[in-house]
């Protein structure tokens, strides 16, 4: 082994040691749900926002706010709300009397990790200020743009069963988000932990276990994880099946509207790498690659009015798709 490959080893041991510590911090006020603490992970890791699908009461907002808790980043929530401003997101210019000068006051998205809760509650003037940080990394206040910090990385929560006050995400920014992850109700063992927790009156304070330099070096570790060739091969297959399932002998041609963009692509790649840096493991597997891709392309198969019709959704054409496409 160089003394590249040794050092590179080194960076994504220490890595996968740095997110272990950080994930067994936020497993202390959060009991189970470790799929979404892992992809909550995963999009620190890889830079990728992170929108967090589930009805009240499954610990989305505390799952987002204890890995702030657990890494000395700063952090900002915003509660998303009808009469929200996009002034309220970027901040404002406020004017000065005495030399006429403007002086930028920033808002909360000047931050290294925002919660957007309840994100599909905002009008589309507040969503595309938002849009302009998810993919520039900037945001525009007057005729200067403000580079963002990095790490910057937006977690979003939304509930799917209301509809009153609510509006849908545009498809241009819900395509922004690397995960769309669906989250489920406890199993019965864990709820009863839950049960017991809240007994304890106030959940622990958390302690942070990693900071902003820390996740720049995860992520700078993260580019050593080794992809084969042959698992970069199963990737194209799964996205090219979604635009073209016939090639695959997948009877869904009438179901698919669209298929998934390039950014998938790159995303399911980024993603099983970061599997496998949790696991500290310097190589992709293809379960890496089958364990991300349902966060990956639920969101980006756009279905027609006869998969709607027979109740099809994005969800259920990836889930095929998994199923028939050969594993390397």
């Amino acid at each position: 082994m160089t003394v590249d490959m040794k050092e590179a080893a080194r960076r994504i041991e220490r890595a996968g040691e740095t997110l272990q510590r950080v994930r067994e911090e936020v497993g202390r006020a959060v009991v189970g749900q470790r799929q979404m603490v892992d992809r909550l992970l995963v999009g620190l890791v890889t830079g990728g926002h992170v929108l967090l699908e589930g009805v009240p009461g499954l610990a989305k907002t505390l799952a987002v706010k204890s890995l702030a808790d657990a890494l000395s980043i700063r952090f900002r929530r915003i509660q998303f709300t009808p009469d929200l401003l996009p002034a309220d997101l970027t901040g404002t210019l406020i004017y000065n009397p005495r030399d006429g000068s403007f002086t930028a006051k920033r808002g909360p998205l000047f931050a290294n990790l925002v919660l957007a809760d309840e994100i599909n509650r905002a009008p589309a003037k507040v969503q595309s200020a938002l849009l302009e940080a998810m993919q520039e990394r900037q945001v525009t206040l007057g005729e200067e743009s403000h580079r963002l910090e990095e790490p910057f990385l937006v977690m979003a929560t939304q509930n799917p069963i209301e509809q009153e006050g609510t509006y849908a995400l545009p498809e241009a920014q819900s395509d922004r988000f690397m995960l769309k992850v669906k989250i489920g109700y406890p199993e019965r063992a864990e709820e009863k932990e839950i049960l017991r927790r809240v007994g304890l009156a106030d959940l622990p304070a958390l302690q942070p276990r990693a900071g902003r330099e820390d996740v720049l070096e995860a992520r700078g570790a993260l580019a050593s994880i080794y992809v084969d060739d042959k698992i970069q091969e199963y990737v194209l297959d799964l996205v090219t099946a979604t635009r073209r399932p016939r090639d695959f002998g997948l009877p869904l041609e009438g179901l698919i509207a669209f298929g998934a963009s390039p950014r998938a692509t790159l995303f399911l790649v980024r993603g099983a790498q970061a599997l496998a840096l949790l696991a500290a493991r310097p190589y992709v597997l293809p379960e890496d690659v089958k364990g991300i891709a349902p966060d990956v392309l639920r969101h980006r198969i756009h279905v027609s009015y006869e998969a709607e019709a027979e109740g099809v959704d994005g969800e259920e054409v990836a889930r095929r798709i998994l199923e028939q496409v050969r594993v390397p």
